[in-house]
């Protein structure tokens, strides 16, 4: 198969043809033209999301079988020996995990992975994107008509019933490489396959026109041979279709240089939006700003003097390459781009675990990734990390991307929410250590770093000797896990474990004892000890059967939860108030034996407020929109508590907002086309009408809420051909749909083309969430008409 983008490593920017210019000077120069950025969308404006969904496993019912994507051969099972993969995902949240021939996970279970094509994962997916503010996700689609094509087919069904479901939005991109047939194929898959996707209320939409993303024109590589022509064919026809169509491009599209092949500057200005890529461009934060000067300011600059949208990559960075910085390289590349003013933001890649590039939740610790295999976790540079930490940073880029955030270039998102270790990480890893003495470079560090080979050896041939960490903080250690390498012959260690809160005065905590290692259970040795506060924990060794020092290639410290004990729930969580931007919560205390010193409160799973008592308001919030909150405690050690239980709530409306606007609505009956839905399209000019000589006939609208109904207002057409008339008209409202009131009895309403054919009714503050017309008498015409029912909240 040719190489895809998920291969291309362009040239770093030290070796870039590109010459560093005066970016100021540059924008000046291109911006010959006034440009005004597309208002905001589905992609403009937003944070837009590679998602691959391209994961399957024997047993999940996909039909192109086997491992796919997990392992270079898909019909045998991912190992360490046949893997396309480089990071490990976190797999408490799946509902079914599948096998694999790995070692089993440092805490001993089995190595599972998960299948996309498993309804439960797309939709949890989907979930973390609504809960960390993905706005849209770009479903990838290759070549559709080789084998892949059925299960592509059935996993963008997926995606979208999971957007739909979640209040997400999605689009097709097409990626390109080794298609052959590509100029004609990917027409025809479009008018016969993915079009029919746009109908939904969920498929992204720019410009009022739906998005399409074509990935790969340009790019100088074989997997990619398009001539130009071939290529703004492509494009030129997407845009006759009607689509907003977004080029995923070279890095370098605009000089035609290293990862661009020369000639395809009328391809890339054909596109309504550019989106160059970056995976593997650099691994620093220096790369990243020259880039940020010398490549994303000009590109910005060109792309507005001839009209077109800028959507950059952002990236958290290569985890198996240690990239990452614990959130710093990604929050500086989000901080780059935000000041930079891009339209949007494509961020590279959701679920991306053959690179690295992943935000999805991945394993925090060698505790939760397969023994020996040599993958790194989250805590890889020796800072804790949640699993969830890279979706967190990506809803805080996203604030501040929309201005929600001030402009920082200091990564705001902690580590672990309320600081602290990943819960149930180890707890030594990447600490500070110390020994008693090392034989040549075989130091204290090697035993907590992410290398399952390097190890501590002590002088040799001088017992006793000591190896000891500083966890930070004291914890309530409950196990500590030993090794040397995997494949060292058998031994054991005459060991003592102790520990210390001030790092003077130690108590023991398991042992003396003969501690055996042994190849075949991994070289690995679990002591569980009796829970013991401790921030200093010190290994003794006084002998070893096999080598004459003391020899250890890990030391991991757990406590029973990782962090201490939490406090408890926040209880009783009720709206105590709303209004149409903001929401007020009470709840009664928690307990802790620390001290309970304040609360959060989280909105859709994101820390919102932060209070010292019971109670708080929620501002900022969009009218008429329904939000779910939950609050947690925090402890004077700065441990958090379980989640409160939720409330729902549902924000009122803004004042003067015609609730009944684009609302579902039904009717008695309607004659021709004159249905009821054009009683809330907006148009004066498209009206209902019932069927005739038949009354009572009735119209009601669904507000979607309970609200104070306090205004009704009716109209007809304006026009002076629907002439003056009355119609004898009654408001009913109900909370359920069931049980009716009526606050504005049946009576005679003029409709006036002198006074734009508009009825306005006060309606006494009634709670409802269903709003019924009933018409039973019109001097105009025998049956009832309406153009437009608004309702205004009281």
């Amino acid at each position: 198969m040719a190489v895809s983008r998920r291969r291309l490593i362009g040239s770093l920017a030290a070796g870039s043809a590109l010459a560093a210019v005066a970016p100021t000077d540059l924008v000046a120069a291109l911006r010959g033209t006034a440009y005004a950025a597309s208002p905001p969308g589905d992609v403009v404006g937003k944070v837009s999301v590679g998602y691959q969904g391209w994961f399957s496993c024997p047993g999940d019912g996909a039909p192109i079988g086997g491992w796919w994507h997990w392992s270079r051969d898909r019909f045998q099972s991912p190992s360490p020996a046949n893997t396309t993969i480089v990071s490990w995902p976190d797999m408490r949240e799946y509902a079914r995990g599948y096998t694999t021939a790995y070692p089993t996970l440092g805490n001993g279970q089995p190595a599972q992975l998960f299948s996309s094509y498993d309804e439960q994962t797309v939709d949890t997916h989907f979930r973390w994107m609504r809960e960390h503010g993905c706005d849209t996700a770009a479903l990838q689609r290759f070549n559709p008509f080789g084998d892949e094509g059925p299960t592509r087919d059935a996993m963008t069904v997926k995606v979208r019933g999971a957007a739909e479901r979640h209040g997400r939005k999605f689009y097709i991109m097409y990626d390109v490489t080794g298609w052959t047939a590509m100029q004609s194929q990917i027409k025809e898959d479009w008018l016969n396959r993915m079009s029919a996707h746009t109908a939904s209320p969920a498929y992204a939409r720019q410009n009022g026109r739906p998005v399409v993303c074509v990935w790969g024109f340009g790019f100088n590589d074989d997997g990619r041979p398009f001539a130009p022509a071939a290529c703004l064919d492509v494009v030129n026809w997407f845009k006759a279709q009607g689509c907003y169509v977004i080029g995923g491009v070279p890095t370098y599209w605009r000089q035609g240089v290293n990862d661009s092949r020369p000639g395809f500057s009328e391809v890339y200005h054909a596109f309504h939006m550019l989106s160059p890529w970056m995976v593997g461009r650099t691994g620093t934060l220096d790369g990243l700003d020259w880039f940020h000067t010398n490549v994303n300011v000009p590109d910005l600059a060109d792309c507005a003097a001839h009209g077109i949208d800028y959507q950059p990559c952002v990236m958290p960075g290569d985890l198996s390459a240690g990239h990452r910085r614990h959130g710093d390289f990604y929050w500086r590349h989000l901080y780059n781009m935000t000041r930079l003013g891009a339209q949007g933001l494509y961020v590279s890649m959701f679920d991306e675990f053959n690179e690295g590039n992943q935000i999805a939740k991945t394993s925090e610790t060698q505790a939760t990734t397969p023994a020996g295999a040599g993958i790194r976790a989250l805590d890889e540079d020796g800072v804790a990390c949640s699993a969830d930490y890279y979706l967190r940073i990506t809803a805080d880029g996203g604030r501040m991307f929309k201005g929600q955030l001030a402009l920082t270039p200091v990564r705001p998102t902690p580590p672990v929410v309320g600081g602290g270790p990943a819960p149930g990480g180890d707890l030594a890893a990447g600490r500070p250590t110390s020994a008693s003495s090392q034989n040549g470079a075989f130091a204290a560090g090697n035993a907590v770093d992410t290398d399952p080979n390097s190890y501590w050896e002590s002088t040799n041939g001088a017992f006793p000797q000591w190896w000891q960490v500083d966890l930070g903080a004291a914890h309530a250690v409950t196990r500590i896990v030993l090794a040397v390498p995997a494949g060292w012959e058998a031994r054991t260690q005459t060991l003592t474990v102790q520990g210390s809160t001030d790092g003077a005065t130690f108590r023991a905590l398991a042992g003396p004892a003969g501690v055996r290692f042994d190849p075949a259970t991994g070289n690995t040795a679990t002591l569980t000890v009796p829970s013991a506060t401790a921030r200093h924990v010190r290994v003794t060794v006084t002998a070893n059967t096999a080598w004459p020092a003391a020899q250890l290639a890990r030391v991991g410290v757990y406590a029973a939860t990782g962090t201490p004990t939490p406090p408890t729930p926040p209880g009783g969580l009720t709206v105590t108030g709303r209004t149409s931007t903001s929401v007020s919560l009470a709840w009664t205390a928690s307990t802790d034996a620390d001290g309970v010193t304040g609360y959060q409160v989280r909105r859709d799973g994101q820390t919102v407020a932060s209070v010292p008592g019971t109670s708080a308001t929620v501002g900022g919030l969009t009218p008429r929109t329904a939000y779910t909150f939950t609050v947690v405690a925090v402890d004077g050690a700065g441990t958090l508590s379980a989640p409160s239980s939720a409330v729902s709530v549902t924000t009122d409306p803004a004042p003067g907002t015609d609730l009944a606007r684009g609302r579902p609505v039904t009717e008695s009956s309607h004659v021709q086309t004159y249905g009821c839905a054009n009683t809330v399209d907006g148009d004066a000019d498209t009206y209902w009408e019932s069927a005739g000589n038949a009354f009572p006939q009735w119209v009601r609208v669904d507000l979607g809420t309970v609200v104070p109904v306090g205004q009704v207002v009716l109209r007809l057409p304006p026009a002076a051909a629907w002439q003056r008339r009355t119609q004898t008209v009654a408001v009913e409202v109900s909370p359920d749909g069931t049980t009716w009131s009526t606050p504005v009895a049946p009576a005679g309403r003029v409709f006036d083309p002198a006074t734009g054919n508009r009825v306005t009714l006060a309606v006494p503050p009634t709670p409802g969430r269903y709003v019924r017309i009933r018409v039973t008498g019109n001097t105009g015409w025998p049956a009832a008409q309406l153009s437009q029912l608004e309702v205004y909240a009281a």
